[in-house]
């Protein structure tokens, strides 16, 4: 009984979340929530000023790729790579479902990232993530969706890869939102010799957990996440890459990278793709009505 109240409490606290509310974190997480901060801390004082006194002497650092992959260690990821990531000159088209993706992405494969804007803003990941070059958006600004594709074929050539999320907001791991492909305007024409390889982010049922989803606010996310118990894995799965020449725009493009995203899903969950259950006003997503969505397993 009391792995099925763990569980009910769980989902309860999940629910509770993506309504906005904040989550109640008890001494003991505080205490784990601490020491992984203090432990961020401490690889952070010690990377950056590596990262800094690499660039001096020579351009492209890998120190950023370090500190993510042990900084995704610390807070509890267990990182597995499933296929082969191309090292260079490829455009990674990405499932999306928690900031943790940039984490393991990164540490994994080295690559710069498009990520939407909101994530800028959540203290010390923000800045993070522009050590690593990650271009942000926002969705809703037209007008700068130019200076965006420019920001972006300057990370392409400086980190060799690049990782967009064309969903354009995180799920629960069990959905797969339609693709914005506007970010893919690089590549009409693509960059010469650029190829595009699809990657799967598989956190299994943790997934339905981990998921920033909702009226959530980052920071009470990212409390719930470091104050949590143990470890989780994460699956990276590195797709069959292709040549974007083959296909007329971003659009088809997009169509091709999600055809092979959704396929590798339905595998790796074993079920049907469900319907994402929130409104996703920046991209224009609008879920189903409640009582058509099934609940929550």
């Amino acid at each position: 009984m009391s792995g099925s109240t763990e569980t009910i409490d769980a989902d309860s606290s999940r629910e509770a979340a993506a309504r906005g509310e904040t989550t109640p974190i008890s001494i003991v997480g505080r205490c784990r929530f601490a020491g992984r901060i203090a432990a961020l801390l401490a690889l952070l004082s010690v990377m950056v000023p590596l990262h800094y006194v690499w660039r001096t002497f020579a351009y492209g650092s890998p120190i950023p790729m370090l500190f993510l992959r042990w900084a995704a260690w610390i807070i509890g990821a267990r990182v597995s790579t499933i296929g082969t990531p191309l090292r260079r000159d490829v455009f990674f088209v990405s499932n999306h479902v928690s900031w943790v993706d940039i984490l393991a992405l990164a540490g994994a494969s080295g690559t710069a990232f498009v990520a939407k804007y909101e994530l800028s803003t959540v203290p010390v990941i923000g800045w993070l993530c522009r050590l690593n070059r990650t271009v942000f958006v926002q969705r809703e600004n037209r007008m700068g969706v130019a200076d965006q594709i420019n920001q972006l074929r300057e990370a392409l050539a400086d980190n060799w890869s690049v990782t967009v999320f064309p969903e354009g907001t995180t799920t629960d791991g069990q959905s797969l939102l339609p693709f914005k492909t506007s970010m893919m305007s690089v590549l009409e024409p693509p960059p010469p010799g650029v190829l595009v390889q699809p990657v799967v982010m598989d956190y299994g049922a943790f997934g339905e957990w981990i998921g920033w989803i909702g009226d959530e606010s980052g920071v009470n996310n990212a409390k719930r996440l470091l104050a949590r118990a143990g470890t989780f894995e994460i699956r990276i799965h590195f797709l069959e890459p292709f040549s974007p020449e083959e296909f007329p725009g971003r659009k088809a493009i997009g169509a091709r990278a999600r055809a092979a995203i959704e396929a590798a899903l339905l595998t790796t969950l074993g079920k049907p793709l469900r319907e994402f259950r929130h409104d996703v006003l920046p991209v224009r997503y609008h879920s189903p009505k409640e009582s058509d969505v099934p609940p929550l397993e």
